[in-house]
């Protein structure tokens, strides 16, 4: 039987008064025991500087208000009265020294919520939606409104939330530690949305420290870094159409033609001291042109909260805040239901790499390495000033893959592109030989990063079929696209950084000199089907001095724009999904800087309307014509006409589509600004062909040279073709010919 008494033990007085203690409701809050002569309670409150308490039942409960004794004058109170069998919230009066008054409900009286079994999925690393339980939510508990704050620090001596609710006073709101699950919990009626807050934690050396909340859904402004309590049942979804459109979607044979979008410098407001548009700005502004310039997808750079404009996003302090730059969640939520409503997928950038050092955020988050490698030599990237996440350790995953479906299941996003996987899957990852560590086989293969791929893809995709999951990964580690009983990561697209580099690589030499680098063009064919490549040309292209994609390009300036339309040409050949960073499509002349605007400005010169117009007509081209995308993973899908004409940088190959759905496209570049007359091209069967597109049309800026509306091929053997035809190509341009009968 439970002895009441009204005698605090001395080492809890102490433990309280030090804000030491680690269990503060086994104290606090309301205590009852039955006996034989009914029901005594037992009250203990906790207030720092209050010298009064009155407690005060409901009107309907009929028992009289109980005025608490001083227990100690530091704040702490204590009474014990007789009552009935059942309890009710209670209201708590304070006086202070200096007179002023406050009431407020007891936040020990209420029950603790995250069960023993959510303790231990949480500790098995399988609690797949994590985010539901760590974090500030918003509960209803006994008619009292309030947020159940919670926090993963297993190494803490103490930790309190601090927040406009409390005058951010760390003594006030003790949270109480469950077991041995490292998971601290308090419920604190009254507490509001829009209020901000942050977590203190007492480490165990004694230090002080401040963190923003690692499960928080929204944030401060920047530079501002607090937690913001938000709720999500105010807005309402409109894309159950969509969503369902995309459950039955195998993109693998779909046209994916991705537009890369840094929100904060795509389009800003000059004349309002150069802001940025905000989500629903951006609702009004970039999906139409999006959808106008024929793309499938937006692919956004990290929208997760992050401190430094300069980090592009790829410095998360914020994993489950969209960054509050562009406004409030909801209105992100009205963009991407925007998006989807018109028809466009999304894609976010996430970062599970490596996150910053900043006080705030998950860097010795408890005093202890608890989201890092304790070894630098594994947890740290020297050269981005950042730290790497520990991917052996059960609650760490279970942090990353909860915030994985988090983006999914919240925001409907359509897709994630993994930042710098190759970081994650090598321990040796940009590190002289002595600063890493093998595993435990003696290799180089970070073997935790793996499982947590492996673990990711296979719980992503159990939950959300068909959605996107597109690695940038930068080696040729084997199977990245590949399922994980299979033995591969489990990602169902990869970028294809070998042909970018190789081809713009090549494109950026003086036309006299390519025919001494022509496989530069030709080797990609060698893999482009030992994974589900995404051709992308990124942001990382136009940036650190690599100029813009249209300065790139060699010659003059008419020759730089040909230049331009030939390669974008070549990327739309070439096997695989499509992905281009913005301003590339009219091209920008400067290189991008997140600091401003694009430079839409140049759109009043015919010459870069001329681009974008090549651009949209070449999306649509591509998203017209199944054989660029429905058979695009195999040889069935493409065959080289004729690669060996080193001497004059042609290259010539055919597209086919899954099923025969539609003829065979015939693809002629040339890569010199030559024209060339009655030059032979092997085609696949007599017939007459008709000239789909021509990259020199004066419409797009070109010359014209070809003036081969359709041509007839006739019976001989050439290139290994069963017929031939002579064309006239134009300099630096591409032809794209289909049968007609």
């Amino acid at each position: 039987m439970l002895m009441l008494t009204k005698q605090l033990a001395e080492h809890e007085l102490q433990a309280l008064l030090a804000l030491d203690h680690h269990e503060p409701r086994s104290v606090l809050g309301f205590h009852s025991e039955i006996t034989e002569t009914g029901v005594t309670w037992l009250i203990r409150v906790w207030e720092p500087d209050a010298v009064s308490c009155l407690l005060r039942w409901p009107e309907e409960f009929g028992l009289p208000d109980l005025k608490l004794e001083q227990e100690h004058p530091a704040g702490l109170f204590v009474g014990t009265c007789k009552g009935k069998t059942a309890s009710v919230p209670y209201t708590l009066d304070f006086m202070y020294a200096d007179g002023q008054e406050h009431s407020r409900l007891d936040p020990y009286y209420f029950q603790l919520s995250i069960s023993s079994y959510d303790q231990y999925l949480f500790g098995q690393g399988k609690h797949r939606f994590l985010h539901e339980k760590l974090g500030a939510h918003f509960e209803q508990r006994e008619g009292a409104a309030g947020v159940r704050f919670a926090v993963w620090a297993p190494n803490a001596r103490r930790v309190s939330v601090v927040g406009d609710f409390n005058g951010w006073d760390g003594r006030r709101h003790l949270l109480h530690v469950l077991g041995g699950s490292g998971i601290w919990e308090l419920f604190v009626p009254g507490a509001q949305s829009g209020q901000c807050y942050k977590f203190e934690l007492l480490s165990q050396s004694n230090q002080l420290l401040l963190k923003s909340d690692p499960f928080a859904f929204a944030t401060e402004v920047r530079p501002s870094t607090a937690s913001c309590i938000q709720e999500f049942s105010g807005f309402t979804w409109e894309d159950e159409d969509w969503l369902e459109k995309r459950e039955q979607t195998d993109w693998l044979s779909q046209p994916l033609n991705i537009y890369e979008v840094h929100l904060g410098s795509w389009k800003r407001v000059p004349e309002e001291e150069n802001r940025f548009l905000n989500y629903r700005e951006l609702a009004e502004d970039l999906i139409p042109y999006a959808k106008r310039m024929g793309y499938t997808h937006l692919e956004l750079l990290p929208i997760a909260e992050h401190p430094f404009d300069g980090s592009w996003g790829y410095q998360v302090t914020g994993y489950f805040a969209p960054t509050s730059r562009f406004g409030p969640p909801e209105d992100l939520m009205y963009f991407i239901n925007r998006c989807h409503r018109e028809g466009l997928g999304v894609i976010i950038d996430w970062v599970p790499g490596h996150f910053p050092k900043d006080a705030h955020g998950l860097a010795q988050f408890d005093g202890t390495t608890l989201y890092e490698h304790e070894d630098p030599r594994k947890g740290e990237h020297k050269e981005w000033g950042t730290l790497i996440f520990n991917y052996g350790r059960h609650e760490v995953r279970n942090f990353l893959i909860s915030n994985a479906l988090f983006w999914f299941e919240k925001y409907h996003i359509d897709g994630i592109r993994v930042d710098a996987v190759a970081s994650m899957l090598y321990l040796d990852y940009d590190r002289p030989h002595e600063e890493w560590i093998p595993n435990s086989s003696g290799g180089r293969e970070n073997l935790e990063a793996i499982d947590f791929f492996q673990e990711l893809h296979e719980t992503l995709f159990h939950y959300f079929p068909n959605v996107l999951s597109i690695a940038e990964e930068s080696t040729s580690w084997n199977g990245v696209t590949h399922p994980p009983y299979h033995g591969g990561l489990g990602f169902n697209f990869k970028w294809n950084m070998g042909w970018m580099n190789d081809s713009l690589r090549y494109m950026k030499l003086n036309p006299v000199h390519r025919p001494y680098h022509h496989h530069w063009l030709s080797f990609s064919l060698v893999y482009a089907f030992s994974e589900n490549f995404v051709q992308a040309i990124s942001h990382d292209e136009v940036v650190h001095g690599k100029g813009s994609l249209l300065n790139k390009m060699p010659g003059d300036e008419w020759q730089k724009r040909a230049h331009l339309r030939l390669y974008l040409c070549y990327q739309f050949g070439h096997p695989g999904k499509k992905l281009l960073f913005m301003g590339s499509e009219f091209g920008q002349w400067r290189e991008w800087s997140e600091a401003q605007s694009l430079d839409w400005h140049l759109l009043e010169n015919p010459v870069h309307q001329q681009l974008q117009n090549f651009s949209r007509g070449l999306n649509w081209f591509y998203r017209e014509h199944p054989a660029l995308y429905s058979n695009d993973r195999d040889w069935q899908g493409f065959e080289w006409i004729d690669l060996s004409d080193t001497q004059h940088s042609i290259f010539s190959f055919l597209r086919r589509s899954a099923k025969g759905i539609e003829s065979p496209l015939i693809f002629i570049y040339n890569f010199t600004p030559v024209p060339r007359t009655y030059y032979r091209v092997g085609f696949p069967e007599v017939g007459t062909y008709r000239k789909l597109l021509d990259s020199d049309a004066p419409e797009y800026g070109g010359s014209g040279f070809n003036q081969q509306e359709t041509i007839a091929a006739e019976e001989a053997l050439w290139q290994g073709q069963g017929a031939s035809a002579h064309l006239d190509l134009p300099p630096l341009g591409c032809l794209i010919w289909q049968r007609i009968h």
